[in-house]
């Protein structure tokens, strides 16, 4: 394993036929975490340290990562190129318009996406690079909701704890 700048990166296999690359975040305060890019875009987001070889956007997510958790950053600003169908995608740049702090029920999710919010609550447990898509910051309408992260709804109330959201889980 190397570590450069707090980034743990492994050399391993190839995912499939196209090249990955990966780099980790091995503490933070939701547990270890990696990011998966291919082509030159973040892929996936894991609760874990994922062999692969680092590359730049790789090193840049987990940089964006880290100062995020230190309080230094509020959006991520990376290619983003998850491997999700169209409802999804149009999903994410729904989830990325959510401002840092402030959260939407799935109820306000489907309607503006003209959808049930079943639908919206199955993309929420899909979303394959949950904090940099921030999927926590959807709620039920009576509660939490769930999150597919490690750590279920305990991890996705510390993230709205540290995004100054946790007033509205009183």
């Amino acid at each position: 394993m190397r570590v450069f700048a707090g980034v743990a990166t492994r050399p391993s296999a190839k995912m499939g036929q196209d090249p990955s690359y990966a780099a980790s975040l091995p503490h933070s305060p939701v547990g270890p975490l990696s990011v998966v890019v291919q082509d030159g875009a973040v892929v996936r987001l894991d609760w874990s340290v994922v062999d692969g070889i680092g590359d730049p956007v790789a090193f840049e997510a987990v940089a964006q990562l880290a100062q995020y958790f230190a309080g230094e950053r509020r959006v991520f600003d990376l290619p983003l190129g998850p491997q999700v169908s169209d409802f999804q995608r149009k999903f994410g740049s729904a989830l990325r318009a959510i401002p840092f702090g402030e959260t939407r029920t799935y109820g306000d999710l489907a309607r503006e996406l003209d959808v049930p919010a079943q639908a919206i609550g199955q993309a929420c447990g899909a979303n394959p690079i949950p904090i940099i898509i921030p999927c926590h910051r959807v709620l039920g309408a009576n509660g939490l909701g769930g999150f597919s992260g490690a750590g279920g709804v305990e991890t996705k109330v510390q993230l709205l704890r540290h995004e100054g959201a946790a007033g509205l889980l009183i």
